[in-house]
């Protein structure tokens, strides 16, 4: 329904409806209003009767004493007047008085049949006694009465006829206007509807209002506009379906998985294009046929029938099948497919035909076999990984248990392998490691296993043993292994390895404990001077625990302020004269007390601490530099150490210039001394480092010469400033004349490449001597000074003429 409403395109001339509407309007307000009437005129009638007798009772109270009186005085004149005045009331058309004792007097006439009314009363004459005297009897008649009765019925009736006739025309009118029309129209609207005419709504000629749309005929409107609205979608959702269907079957058809269809017998009704590619069977040859008869011939079909058996039985009960099927091609080819296989249910649902969905899974099985070797042995060694080992210790630990036999747990690590890492490249240490596992791996039998756990780290499983001395014999053979030398870039580089043993159950009942006190037995193996073995004791899980206190309180250190620089002189071997110091760290700790370089530098390396707590080290060191400077006005060089993790930080160099930046120290007033193994390193990260301090104005030191491969090559490559000799040398120069040899040729050479040397260790008076004697630039040791804090260092600097003479 809208404001601006069409008429409906064809309007009958009648209305079958409205006429009898009219019809049954006439009847029902006729016989209404004849009952009304009637009622109406026998109300009247009965009060027209009521006024004729409450007339007659007011003739008897109004005459009655009046008339006794006359007639006690037979005043016949006075009598006859009163009895006249009674006669010309209406109605009143005759009296009869009789008088006491026997005669009457009559007035008035009564015509033949007519309706009368009579009422009569006495007459008594009261003086002391009461004297009848006689009886007036009064007639009504009715005639006049019905006549205006008849009147007034004639004039109701032709005025309820006049009333209805137009209120049923007026109806008529109404109803067609209101109703009749609205109905037509909708029937007209029906009649035409179709699927063509759907977009059409039903319009009635009326307002749109609230009140109009929610009478009946707004309800039916809005029923069947609704209803052509579900028309409408029901069709749109019909060629939906029928699209989606087109959709879906072409899907199928196009699917990237084989589709097979079977009705409720299994037969084989529908294979789309995929299946005929996966396997090489053409529809039309396997329609009808059962999944399983596509098996090749030289497949067991005992087996094929099982399995089918096996997915008809979990189809039924659980109402889908999945797995994975080896099976084979058209021509004989095997694949790996992955099957799906559910019921189609009808809408009752009960199995209509079953679905058998497939994909070819071959490509994804070998990823999987990939995946799970790699998640279980170690990429580079092919070896078992930690995951694995575990598992397999585990496992040796049960048999152990049921046979009551012993296991053998061993933690292996390759001596100084950081070192080669550091300086021969990871190319070199990876095949380190791989050959290392192979040395290991020839000195097991039997049921052993050799895992890597990472890094450098092995573990050797040894189960089924009769004593502890089977897994003593063991890592002897696995020493003897690796005394020949490896090859690694084309050079012999001989390493060791420390092992470290626990057995079971007499060290522990545990997998987790055995490995924890064999990696504790490792450690105490390293400290005994590595290339051996040792068994595990209990006092060992002491170092084990002061171990990794240690790490605790180190990662604290630097927050708490527990390191501090001590600084050891450096002087110009000839005069004496201080040329410089270097930076050498302390770490005083309140558990563990004053803990030397050698024991946590290590540490921090392999935890990563040496980045931040050698970051701290070079910006102290040089405000402390810049310090002696104001103090002195002297320029004193300060020295410091660099391990290799350091030197490979990204931010390393950044680290160097905001130090000299924070500090306003001249950078040719900083050194940073190298290790030996770090130039071996021959990378473009390393020189590329190297040119880039150079560049700065940063002095560059070769620390520790000769302690480590040789590198009198390097040497030439790289810009160094200065070299030191390790004190080991030193120390031996006036009782060794090998090591005074090799100390006179390392400073020729230095020399002769333009480097200065400096020597360490200087702790005798006969060993400055010897060096200026052989022209060693600079000297260092406890001959000139212990290494001092800082404040102390400052009191030297203030106190000792030598230093500046």
């Amino acid at each position: 329904m809208t404001v601006n409403a069409t008429r409906p395109k064809r309007l009958r001339s009648a209305s079958p409806l409205s006429l009898r509407l009219v019809a049954w309007i006439l009847l029902f307000s006729s016989a209404f209003s004849l009952l009304a009437s009637g009622a109406q005129i026998y109300i009247d009638y009965q009060e027209d009767l009521d006024k004729i007798r409450e007339r007659m009772r007011v003739i008897e109270s109004g005459y009655r004493s009046s008339l006794a009186q006359s007639l006690w005085a037979l005043d016949q004149k006075h009598l006859q007047t009163q009895m006249e005045g009674i006669l010309s009331l209406p109605y009143i058309d005759h009296l009869r008085l009789r008088i006491e004792p026997g005669s009457e007097v009559v007035m008035g006439t009564l015509p033949r049949g007519a309706d009368v009314l009579t009422h009569h009363f006495d007459l008594v004459h009261v003086d002391g006694n009461e004297f009848r005297l006689g009886e007036l009897t009064v007639t009504a008649n009715l005639q006049g009465l019905y006549s205006d009765l008849r009147r007034r019925v004639g004039l109701i009736l032709a005025t309820q006829f006049f009333i209805v006739f137009f209120v049923s025309i007026l109806v008529f009118w109404i109803f067609r206007h209101l109703v009749t029309r609205h109905l037509a129209a909708m029937a007209d609207y029906t009649r035409d509807l179709s699927l063509e005419t759907l977009s059409r709504p039903l319009i009635l000629h009326r307002p749109d209002t609230a009140a109009y749309r929610s009478d009946e005929l707004g309800m039916v409107t809005d029923a069947i506009n609704q209803m052509r609205e579900r028309l409408n979608n029901d069709v749109a959702r019909r060629e939906r379906d029928e699209a989606e269907i087109r959709k879906f079957s072409e899907a199928i058809e196009q699917s990237p998985s084989s589709v097979l269809i079977c009705d409720r017998q299994w037969h084989i009704e529908y294979a789309n294009h995929k299946f005929s590619q996966l396997t090489g069977h053409k529809p039309e040859e396997i329609i009808g046929k059962h999944p399983s008869a596509l098996i090749a011939p030289n497949v067991d079909q005992v087996e094929a029938g099982q399995l089918w058996q096996g997915i008809r039985l979990q189809v039924k009960r659980v109402g889908v099948w999945q797995g994975e099927v080896n099976s084979v091609r058209r021509n004989g080819d095997r694949y790996w497919e992955q099957i799906v296989v559910t019921p189609i249910k009808d809408k009752a649902g009960e199995s209509s035909g079953y679905l058998i969905l497939g994909e070819d899974i071959s490509i994804r099985k070998r990823y999987e076999q990939q995946l799970l070797r790699q998640a279980n042995y170690d990429v580079l060694t092919g070896l078992p990984n930690r995951m694995l080992a575990l598992d397999r210790l585990k496992l040796a630990l049960a048999q152990a248990r049921r046979d009551e036999s012993q296991v053998g747990v061993m933690f292996l690590d390759l001596d100084n392998f950081k070192h080669i890492n550091d300086t021969l490249g990871h190319d070199a240490g990876d095949t380190l490691l791989v050959e290392a596992a192979r040395r290991i791996s020839s000195c097991l039998r039997g049921a052993s296993t050799v895992a890597r756990l990472g890094g450098d780290e092995f573990l050797v499983i040894l189960p089924g043993l009769a004593g502890p001395g089977d897994s003593n014999q063991v890592a002897e053979r696995i020493l003897k292994t690796f005394t020949p030398p490896f090859i690694l870039n084309g050079q012999e580089v001989f390493v060791s390895t420390s092992i470290g043993i626990a057995i079971f159950p007499t060290d522990s009942d545990n997998s987790s404990n055995l490995l924890q006190h064999a990696d504790a037995a490792m450690y105490q193996a390293k400290h005994q001077g590595k290339s051996s073995y040792a068994r595990f004791a209990p006092e060992m899980t002491e170092v084990s625990h002061e171990r990794l206190q240690m790490e605790s309180h180190m990662r604290k250190a630097l927050e708490l302020g527990e390191l501090e620089l001590h600084f050891q002189p450096i002087v110009e071997t000839r005069s004496g004269n201080l040329v410089g110091a270097e930076a050498l760290l302390r770490w005083n700790n309140p558990a563990l007390g004053i803990v030397m370089p050698d024991r946590f530098i290590p540490l921090a390396e392999e935890t990563g601490l040496i980045i931040p707590i050698g970051e701290w080290v070079i910006n102290e060191a040089c405000k402390a530099a810049q310090s002696w400077q104001a103090l002195t006005g002297r320029d004193i060089s300060i020295a410091v150490n660099v391990s290799p993790r350091q030197f490979r930080d990204p931010k390393f160099i950044d680290i160097v210039m905001h130090a000299l930046w924070s500090s306003e120290l001249r950078p040719e007033l900083l050194e940073l001394e190298i290790t030996e193994r770090l130039i071996l390193d021959n990378s473009i990260e390393t020189a590329e480092i190297l040119k880039q301090l150079d560049a700065g104005g940063i002095r560059l030191s070769v620390d520790d010469f000769g302690t480590g491969y040789s590198a009198l090559s390097y040497l030439k490559s790289y810009p160094f400033d200065s070299l030191k000799i390790d004190k080991s040398f030193v120390q031996d120069v006036l009782k060794e004349a090998e090591d005074a040899s090799l100390v006179r040729a390392i400073i020729q050479m230095a020399h002769s490449l333009g480097l200065d040397v400096i020597a360490e260790g200087v702790e005798s008076e006969d060993q400055t001597h010897f060096l200026k004697t052989e022209n060693c630039d600079y000297s260092q040791g406890y001959f000139y000074s212990r290494p001092m804090t800082e404040q102390d260092f400052i009191h030297w600097l203030e106190t000792n003429e030598r230093a500046f003479s």
